[in-house]
């Protein structure tokens, strides 16, 4: 009779999961295509084309990445809340992811626009791309304030265990992606220009949506007069996002300095790694679908006080996401040269791009361990482990390694990729190792810190 409530209570919490999951997983898909079409239509204009979209990629998604480190704070502490019953705290919490929003916006916005003509510089861009490198990265900037309310709203509306209308606001801003792309790149004939502009406007439109979606959520109603910067509340997302934060940008930033060595490899080179890396984000999605869900429901779960159900959540969502990230890598090393012609016509970027990717195909379930892992971390609120794993990963494997392989060793980029794959499967371990730890004590302690 135990093991069969205990079965029922599994597939309970695999229901819950992939309700929760499904409609984050097609939000990320929504937000992939975002990216592949700016790559694709702009990859058909020529590799300069390319190189000048792609060069500033891992500075928008370091951008990103701290708005999404806030988002992610939010929805801890909303979720949590939540399932404690404290509809107060919820309230006031809300407040003040609309008010981060609204600062993180501008500041990162401000920010990327007074550095716009600097980065194509610092990222080691050929001479004959940096004019158009900057003026894209210096438009896409210009909606930031829009794109902040999108994660950090959507992140909170996640947490109240609605993940279908962040899901239909990104397929929205998608298709007026594609429409503004296509006049403003092939009818207008602004070429890079053009896919900025489908950005920007694609972007104040989801933002604007997504406002509108959270002022409407009951559980997050509050009186605008609320929408002010409160210390106590602050300090609680400073607490848990600072790591976050900080992982992030340790992440991007090696990012930055990954794809800056491997620019200087030249154009051809650089397009092939830029389009392969692009190429490879669309089998992310359910590793990173599934994270969101199991950090709403582990936030949830401690808000209840309940170590089994968290639990429960965690060893369901490990096992469900390795599983599709091994079916992803499979389907990513069988697909890996149709899908690079997707993005371009050069024959010699599509066979580059496409040996990286069967590469890297080996480690997607490796990936996916690291990520929902992080959603473990995240949900318990443990979010400084998953910072010190980053930081030693990143800088110990990905780019020590790859600086010996370019500029010591002088090899190749299927070496390069070799340091990246390297990186992920030493993140996964890491995040692993203070579980299988706990596993092998045979420790029944509490999960909450």
């Amino acid at each position: 009779m135990q093991q069969q409530n205990q079965g029922g209570k599994s597939r309970s919490v695999f229901s819950v999961l992939i309700y929760l999951a499904l409609p984050a997983m097609a939000e990320q898909l929504m937000g992939t295509l975002f990216q592949y079409v700016d790559t694709a239509m702009v990859g058909h204009l020529g590799q300069e084309a390319t190189a000048a979209v792609s060069v500033s990629t891992t500075i928008t998604w370091l951008m990103g990445s701290l708005i999404a480190s806030v988002g992610t704070a939010v929805l801890i502490l909303l979720s949590r809340a939540d399932g404690a019953g404290d509809e107060e705290e919820v309230r006031e919490i809300a407040s003040q992811a609309l008010f981060l929003a609204v600062v993180v916006g501008l500041f990162i916005g401000a920010l990327g626009m007074a550095l716009s003509p600097m980065i194509p510089v610092w990222m080691g861009a050929e001479e004959a791309i940096r004019e158009n490198a900057s003026r894209y990265f210096f438009a896409i900037c210009i909606p930031m304030v829009f794109r902040a309310m999108t994660g950090i709203l959507g992140a909170a509306l996640r947490a109240m265990h609605d993940t279908k209308t962040p899901m239909l606001i990104s397929l929205f801003a998608n298709i007026l992606n594609v429409i503004f792309n296509y006049l403003c790149i092939y009818v207008l004939g602004m070429g890079v220009l053009g896919a900025a502009m489908g950005t920007v406007i694609s972007s104040v439109a989801g933002g604007t949506l997504m406002l509108r979606a959270f002022r409407r959520q009951p559980k997050l109603s509050f009186p605008w007069r609320q929408c002010r910067p409160r210390a106590a509340v602050l300090r609680k997302v400073v607490h848990l996002g600072a790591p976050i934060m900080a992982g992030s940008a340790t992440s991007c930033f090696g990012y930055v300095l990954f794809a800056g060595m491997v620019s200087g490899m030249g154009t051809t080179i650089f397009a092939a790694h830029s389009i392969a890396v692009s190429a490879e984000e669309i089998f992310y999605i359910p590793g990173y679908g599934l994270r969101t869900a199991a950090s709403t429901l582990i936030g949830n779960a401690r808000g209840e006080g309940d170590h089994k159900k968290a639990r429960s959540v965690g060893k369901v969502s490990l096992i469900f996401t390795v599983i599709m990230m091994s079916v992803g890598g499979l389907i990513l090393y069988a697909v890996a040269e149709p899908l690079m012609s997707i993005f371009t016509n050069d024959s010699d970027v599509v066979s580059l791009g496409a040996a990286m990717l069967r590469i890297v195909a080996f480690s997607e379930p490796f990936f996916g361990l690291m990520v929902i892992w992080e959603g473990v971390y995240y949900g318990l609120g443990r979010t400084r482990y998953v910072f010190w794993a980053e930081l030693c990963s990143m800088y110990g494997i990905r780019i020590l390694f790859t600086y010996l392989v370019v500029h010591v060793w002088g090899l190749g980029l299927q070496e390069v990729w070799y340091c990246m794959v390297a990186d992920n499967i030493t993140k996964a371990v890491l995040l692993s190792i203070p579980f299988i730890w706990k596993a092998l004590g045979r420790r029944k302690g509490k999960l909450f810190p």
